[in-house]
């Protein structure tokens, strides 16, 4: 069973977390993650200081993923669906390879209490469950050990380091560690 992760926006639901489509009335919270400093010091994506700019990316989070570019994902603490603490994204979906690219990044007002690790298990059980992903990878920069930690909690295996190999915006050339994980690992598990 290989889907299009494309064919149907998701809504990934696990015990403690739930990952859901961003609409306007996620406006303000959004606004509070992607205007923070703390959240883009390891970040390809550039801080938005205006709340108008803020607004149109719940438009364009549709376009992405009716283009096939890209799944932007609020992440919910069950206890209050209506309020988002992050964002989830899965994006660069290669058919022939079955692989994804999977990012994260949780207001920095709900770090350290395990979220972003149960953010990462339901999107790695739903990718290799309901969509049946054969690779899913993660990059992060080197000095973010906290992200480092998340991946390696979900047993995602660190590949290495891309030396030089990405260009981020705001931030020049820069190295990525390649984290990993196969659904042969969860079958071995």
């Amino acid at each position: 069973m290989n889907k299009n992760p494309y064919e149907q926006f998701p809504h990934i639901v696990s015990n403690e977390v739930t990952l859901r489509k961003i609409v306007e009335s996620d406006l303000d919270n959004l606004y509070a993650i992607y205007s923070n400093e703390k959240l883009f010091q390891y970040s390809p994506v550039m801080l938005k200081k205006n709340k108008n700019t803020v607004a149109n990316m719940i438009g364009h989070f549709e376009r992405d993923f009716l283009k096939r570019k890209a799944i932007f994902l609020g992440i919910c603490l069950n206890s209050n669906l209506n309020n988002i603490v992050g964002v989830a994204e899965i994006f660069d979906y290669h058919r022939d390879v079955n692989m994804i690219t999977i990012g994260y990044r949780l207001n920095d007002q709900f770090w350290g209490k395990g979220i972003a690790t149960k953010t990462v298990r339901a999107m790695t059980e739903y990718l290799f469950s309901n969509i049946g992903i054969n690779r899913i990878q993660a990059l992060v920069m080197p000095e973010n050990i906290k992200s480092q930690n998340v991946l390696i909690r979900n047993n995602y295996i660190k590949e290495g380091t891309i030396r030089q190999g990405y260009i981020w915006k705001g931030k020049g050339l820069v190295d990525l560690i390649l984290f990993s994980r196969l659904r042969s690992d969860v079958e071995i598990a």
